[in-house]
């Protein structure tokens, strides 16, 4: 991946990874799919291969996102789900005419209709968005706990506790910050 764009994060649920594209939404936000080139970077490490995107793609793909994480964020605060975002996301599904196949080693693979079908993989997407905000998977939708973060994500976790979205790179930096502070406060004025 060229250097001059950030590394995607990538988890293991298709959707929650998809809203990660935009991170640090509290704080100073980082776009990690800013170009249709890297919008296809994305979904070929996701899965979902396609040959090329066009600008127009890539909003359909952003307003999807966004859909996707408020749909996500209202769900983890067990909010009523925002019409709007609901819309976007079945329009999505529905738009989309990707199949899944078995492979050989007993897995799912998405095959999309044709090589550069952007919103067959959107579609994919939308529809992974809908499993896990439905409830259809075994897990539960949180926020990270991160203040500049705010991440939607799916916590699998056996207890269900998890606080970060990620944590080599959220939780690694709230541990560390205040691992800072007790240093701090350790050697400050009363030390």
């Amino acid at each position: 991946m060229p250097a001059e764009f950030p590394d995607f994060r990538l988890g293991s649920v298709l959707a929650t990874s998809f809203t990660a594209t935009l991170t640090e939404r509290r704080g100073d936000a980082v776009e990690r799919i800013p170009t249709p080139h890297r919008l296809v970077d994305w979904l070929a490490v996701s899965g979902l291969a396609v040959d090329s995107c066009t600008t127009a793609q890539l909003e359909l793909a952003r307003e999807l996102r966004e859909a996707i994480h408020a749909a996500a964020t209202a769900s983890a605060v067990q909010a009523a789900l925002p019409a709007s975002a609901v819309q976007v996301i079945n329009d999505r599904s529905a738009q989309g005419r990707a199949a899944a196949v078995l492979t050989p080693d007993g897995r799912r693979r998405w095959q999309l209709s044709s090589a550069s079908a952007v919103e067959d993989a959107l579609g994919v997407i939308a529809a992974d968005a809908i499993s896990i905000i439905s409830g259809e998977r075994d897990g539960r939708l949180a926020l990270c706990a991160s203040p500049t973060c705010q991440a939607a994500f799916f916590d699998t976790s056996q207890s269900r506790t998890r606080r970060w979205c990620d944590m080599n790179t959220c939780g690694n930096r709230q541990k560390k910050a205040r691992f800072n502070a007790n240093q701090r406060r350790k050697s400050g004025p009363g030390a």
